[in-house]
């Protein structure tokens, strides 16, 4: 049986309407036997919020089977002193990190959201706070560096537009923390105890999920959900191992190839 890492939004999800067939496909690879473990950038709740939404939506899993930005950000920047531009919903999960204002050893940038009210995080004063600390000798961390996202009123834009201004102001290069980094992946793999060769990516992102998984050695699976388009892949280097139209069909994938 196969080791498969999950994505969310776009795959399960679109605005947090459900996509046909996920908590099904869900069960039937449980009772395959396939080992699994669901892998997000989302940047805008809590793990247990966002464990709790999945599970309203029917589909069985525990909070520890849910991977997430915020946490990988905790582990690597515990004890630091850190200008934190997140989601306000988020700051709970950065549990050991120094939250400052000023005086910053690291500048973490989160994630953008739908809601209007709540993307005040990035307005020309914080991003002018991130740049001063960044000038001042602070490393810059992201959770992601996603360009934009898919939501049911179409695409907007994510928090890698203001990364890559950042990165260029200061003349720097922003640590990944999430997809595609090496050490989310290995995360992922290592929780599963996984070799890469033998997991499977399933999402929607040509670059994310798909092009970052391959980049560290796993098989892809990319849903024509969510992000998706047909443009881009066409245009794309990156070939995953397999398309399918939705998560649903995911199972019968998986017993014919494997």
């Amino acid at each position: 049986m196969a080791a498969i890492l999950l994505d969310i939004d776009g795959v399960f999800h679109v605005s947090g309407d459900p996509i046909a067939g996920g908590a099904d496909a869900v069960r039937r690879l449980r009772e395959a036997g396939h080992r699994l473990r669901f892998v997000t950038n989302n940047t805008t709740r809590a793990r247990a919020t966002l464990a709790e939404e999945l599970r309203a939506m029917g589909i069985p899993l525990d909070d520890e089977e849910l991977q997430t930005t915020p946490r990988a950000a905790a582990h690597t920047l515990a004890g630091q002193r850190v200008l934190a531009m997140t989601m306000h919903a988020i700051v709970g999960e950065l549990e050991g990190v120094e939250l400052v204002g000023e005086d910053a050893e690291a500048v973490l940038i989160g994630g953008a959201d739908e809601t209007p009210e709540t993307n005040l995080v990035f307005s020309y004063m914080n991003l002018a706070r991130a740049f001063h600390e960044l000038e001042a000798g602070a490393q810059l961390y992201s959770l992601h560096k996603n360009r934009w996202w898919q939501t049911k009123h179409g695409p907007l834009l994510d928090a890698g537009a203001f990364v890559a201004g950042l990165e260029y102001a200061a003349d720097t290069e922003a640590i990944v923390l999430g997809k595609p980094s090496r050490q989310y992946f290995e995360a992922a793999l290592q929780a599963l105890d996984a070799e890469a060769g033998m997991t499977w990516m399933v999402g929607d992102d040509i670059e994310a999920d798909i092009g970052g998984a391959q980049g560290h050695g796993l098989k892809t699976i990319l849903v024509r959900t969510g992000k998706f388009r047909p443009d881009e892949v066409e245009a794309s280097r990156i070939r995953p191992d397999g398309i399918i139209s939705s998560i649903a069909q995911l199972p019968e994938w998986l017993e014919e190839h494997l």
